[in-house]
């Protein structure tokens, strides 16, 4: 089983990171193989709309998302983190979630008809990480929205949201028990997620 972790924030020790890795944790006390990634390592190009991936399913750009594509598609669940800008993920995070648009099939003569790719091979699971400045959940705007909805489109079931708030100066994350423990709950539940799925695949195919 391998989990990704995917950081849209460009601060390594900062309050999204520490949620993502208190996600992960379950997994890793397991022994399961995780791995976490900082969009700000990668050089990566906005969408341009080409519809080169139409027919393949893989993006014709060739920058740093070609190196995080195979870890998508191997990772059996994904964890998005990304602090909130304006109302809205980081840019990062946003251009990221649109270079997953290759993993999208489309009826060649019907574009209403559409699934994700992770659909048709049987669907994966999420969980997702909103971070913001502000003590109002309507401050956070649109991120846990703009993490949820792609990935739901991409063929994921997002098992848990955690909309963390009051979160500013690097560290804050850490040193509060609530959060933290939402974050540990939220990995807790992806992981039984995947082990129920394993355990129904066990018994379906004995039968």
């Amino acid at each position: 089983m391998k989990i990704l972790g995917v950081v849209g924030s460009r601060r390594k020790n900062g309050n999204t990171v520490a949620l993502v890795q208190e996600v992960l944790k379950p997994f890793k006390k397991k022994g399961f193989d995780t791995k976490l990634i900082f969009l700000g390592d990668y050089d990566i190009k906005g969408c341009n709309g080409c519809e080169g991936c139409k027919d393949t399913y893989a993006c014709v750009i060739n920058d740093g998302m070609q190196k995080i594509y195979p870890e998508i598609l191997e990772a059996d669940a994904i964890i998005l983190g990304s602090p909130a800008y304006f109302y809205n993920v980081s840019a990062d995070m946003k251009t990221f979630i649109d270079r997953c648009y290759c993993f999208e099939a489309f009826d060649e003569a019907d574009r209403s008809v559409w699934m994700g790719v992770n659909e048709a091979l049987g669907g994966k699971y999420a969980s997702v990480v909103a971070v913001c400045e502000q003590q109002k959940e309507a401050d956070m705007g649109y991120t846990s929205e703009l993490m949820e909805k792609p990935l739901e489109a991409l063929g994921y079931r997002v098992v848990s949201t955690v909309k963390a708030l009051n979160l500013f100066a690097a560290g804050e994350a850490s040193k509060c028990e609530k959060v933290m423990k939402e974050a540990s709950q939220a990995g807790e539940k992806l992981l039984k997620t995947l082990q129920l799925r394993e355990k129904l695949r066990y018994r379906l195919y004995r039968q």
